[in-house]
């Protein structure tokens, strides 16, 4: 079994509500040493073991994104295989 964790954020030239209605929300709990918040995903996928290549898997894992998991316009996303 792989374990995947696909990390999935806005691109920087992207506005960013959530992460500002968070700063907001720390800077009035005591934590105004932040000074930006950016609110992004994760997303954890496990997949069998198969015969796929790590190259293979690597490419079916840009296409989930790219298809389904990721808004391409505005988002970025990384991940990591484990396992």
């Amino acid at each position: 079994m792989k374990k995947i964790s696909v990390e999935v954020r806005l691109k920087e030239e992207v506005l960013d509500p959530q992460g500002d209605a968070v700063g907001r929300a720390l800077a009035q709990e005591g934590f105004g040493s932040v000074s930006r918040v950016r609110v992004g995903k994760l997303i954890e996928l496990e997949i069998e073991e198969s015969e796929l290549s790590s190259d293979a898997l690597e490419s079916t894992l840009q296409a989930m994104c790219e298809k389904l998991l990721v808004n391409p316009v505005i988002e970025d996303y990384s991940f990591k295989i484990q396992g």
